[in-house]
């Protein structure tokens, strides 16, 4: 078994619907979540006109293979509406995975850990809430450190769904 972190990101239609959807189907297509942190809202990274996202990262344990899984993942945001047209657009869900074991992969269709890992406040502050202590096997820093030296100005802020 292989211990993968997961970010979950919406910002089109009924955010909160989308990421409780994304959750399910992840439970159902690839396996039962084991830890996940609480929601946090922020503005967009990298097209900051766009609406605020909901973010979430989920830890799970998969049989899979990384390919695989990213295979599974595609599917699942494939059936909740997501488009790939252009990059950073908003979604109706995005699901990323940040961490598979300690792979190290780059290759055109996968890389692991993800690529933009380290430079997002969205994706530490959630990811510290539930696996401070991680180590980034490349960088070789836990994920508080990361957090800790990030100049991110994005507000990330702990919501509560309605």
């Amino acid at each position: 078994m292989s211990l993968i972190y997961l970010l979950l990101g919406a910002n089109l239609g009924d955010r909160f619907a989308q990421m409780s959807k994304a959750f399910t189907e992840i439970e159902m297509q690839i396996a039962p979540i084991t830890k996940y942190s609480s929601l946090y809202q922020t503005d967009a990274w990298g097209k900051e006109k766009e609406p605020p996202y909901l973010n979430q990262v989920v830890c799970l344990e998969t049989n899979l293979t990384p390919t695989e899984l990213l295979k599974a993942i595609n599917k699942i945001e494939d059936k909740l509406g997501r488009t790939r047209k252009i990059k950073w657009e908003s979604r109706l869900i995005d699901i990323d995975i940040l961490f598979y074991d300690n792979a190290i992969i780059d290759s055109p269709d996968l890389t692991i850990p993800h690529p933009y890992l380290d430079q997002r406040k969205f994706t530490l502050v959630p990811l510290a809430e539930i696996a401070a202590k991680l180590r980034h096997p490349v960088l070789r820093k836990s994920i508080q450190t990361l957090l800790a030296e990030l100049n991110d100005p994005l507000d990330v802020k702990r919501i509560t769904p309605k």
